[in-house]
């Protein structure tokens, strides 16, 4: 099996998968995508997580998140919500170990039952019932 991360496959991708792109950051499509439309949001900087970002990358990818929504939602007229995530570090589930982001497009009954959304990442804490 190769590794994502020798040498980094976001740092080699090829400009021709970027959907969008600013100076600080792009959009590509995810290569195991969870949904139809699944983007990854991806500093050009090699940084290892979201806590290493400076603020003007920070912003560079907000505004790819956005440009990469509007289109998402333009395409595809079933896009009814979104995911918008982070895996930082080893134990959260990040295996390429340069910042990215992943944008998830949900539709209507994709689930079951769709309450706790990110809460998932652990099964047992998705669904639970307000006390107030």
């Amino acid at each position: 099996m190769k590794d994502p991360n020798n040498p980094c496959l976001f740092c080699n991708i090829s400009k021709k998968e970027f959907i969008f792109e600013n100076v600080l950051a792009f959009a590509s499509y995810d290569s195991y995508p969870v949904s139809k439309h699944h983007c990854l949001i991806i500093p050009k900087r090699h940084i290892k997580d979201f806590f290493d970002l400076t603020e003007a990358e920070l912003i560079a990818c907000n505004s790819i998140i956005s440009l990469t929504k509007n289109e998402i939602l333009k395409k595809d007229k079933t896009v009814k919500g979104f995911n918008l995530g982070t895996n930082i570090g080893k134990v959260s589930g990040q295996s390429i170990f340069h910042c990215h982001f992943h944008l998830i497009p949900r539709r209507k009954k994709d689930v079951d039952n769709p309450q706790g959304g990110i809460r998932s990442v652990i099964p047992n804490k998705q669904h639970y019932i307000r006390n107030k």
